[in-house]
């Protein structure tokens, strides 16, 4: 599993012209499953997001949860995460988990995120054509992989 985590002050996804989730201060979390990713892999990651102190406190340092300044989360799927660029010019894509089986670890790293942080929690949808708008704070971004 890898994410890429951009702590935002405003963010929304769009598809077809239509927003179909948004945020205002929080994460979006683009997220990309490989073959192999497990529902500990998933538990692991959403409590290392939820927990993860990247958020400024009153000396600017960052020390503070999502919990602690009420955020939010935003979930888009990105299979592209995966893409390897080390031949070629054209990506592969091997390394990314089949669609059937990234759509059901979605699914359940949605769960996750929606029993860890009730209310709020929003997302893309899965295999659609989105449009993802943010206003990056920092800017913070963050890699993670388990």
């Amino acid at each position: 599993m890898r994410v890429v985590l951009q702590r935002v002050s405003k963010a929304e996804v769009r598809i077809d012209g239509a927003t179909v989730g948004a945020i205002d201060t929080g994460h979006v979390v683009l997220v990309g499953f490989a073959e192999g990713d497990s529902d500990e892999a998933i538990a692991w990651m959403v409590d290392k997001i939820s927990r993860l102190r990247v958020f400024s406190d009153d000396a600017g340092r960052m020390n503070l949860d999502l919990e602690q300044v009420s955020g939010s989360v935003l979930l888009v799927s990105q299979f592209t995460l995966y893409g390897d660029t080390s031949k070629g010019r054209r990506p592969s894509f091997v390394h990314a988990a089949a669609p059937d089986v990234a759509e059901a670890l979605y699914d359940r790293f949605v769960d996750a995120f929606r029993a860890a942080l009730p209310g709020r929690v929003e997302t893309g949808r899965f295999g659609a054509s989105m449009e993802v708008d943010l206003v990056n704070d920092g800017p913070v971004t963050l890699v993670l992989e388990r």
